[in-house]
């Protein structure tokens, strides 16, 4: 390996400053929380008590702090009450993330955050399982669950 080379992975290891350092800062850690993503829409649900589970096998991020593009696949699991999330505009509000920066744990309860303002179910689930990156695999689950009802309609 050539010096300049391994200066620059010096440099991206330490930080520049001789000793092995995070880096990580508050707008790494909110990075894409609040970014505008297409709205999902929503369509009348027409039966009761049934479960939808939906795969997106090729979801695409961007780490916010090496800005390296990370892989994974989603999986939305809900049991609807009076409405149901459109396809279309899941599909739209998932590849926003393409070159959106978040961390895999961020973007998975952003996820859930919108499905359930969307849509309003009994429960959801939103899992995320991200690709191998540094001999590591991650799984992300967030989930919500309706509070008991106090007697209104939502």
């Amino acid at each position: 390996m050539n010096g300049s080379v391994q200066e620059w992975i010096r440099a991206r290891v330490t930080g520049g400053r001789g000793k092995k350092a995070t880096g990580y800062t508050e707008e790494h850690a909110a990075s894409g929380l609040d970014a505008p993503l297409p709205p999902l829409a929503t369509w009348p649900n027409q039966f009761a008590d049934y479960e939808i589970t939906i795969t997106i096998p090729e979801y695409t991020s961007i780490c916010p702090k090496t800005g390296l593009p990370d892989f994974g696949a989603i999986t939305v699991r809900y049991v609807p009450d009076r409405l149901c999330v459109e396809l279309k505009s899941l599909k739209y509000y998932i590849q926003a993330y393409r070159n959106l920066g978040i961390f895999y744990e961020n973007a998975v309860n952003r996820i859930l955050k919108d499905l359930v303002r969307a849509c309003r179910p009994v429960w959801a689930t939103v899992t995320g399982e991200f690709n191998v990156r540094g001999g590591m695999k991650s799984r992300i689950e967030a989930a919500y669950r309706r509070p008991a009802s106090s007697g209104k309609p939502l």
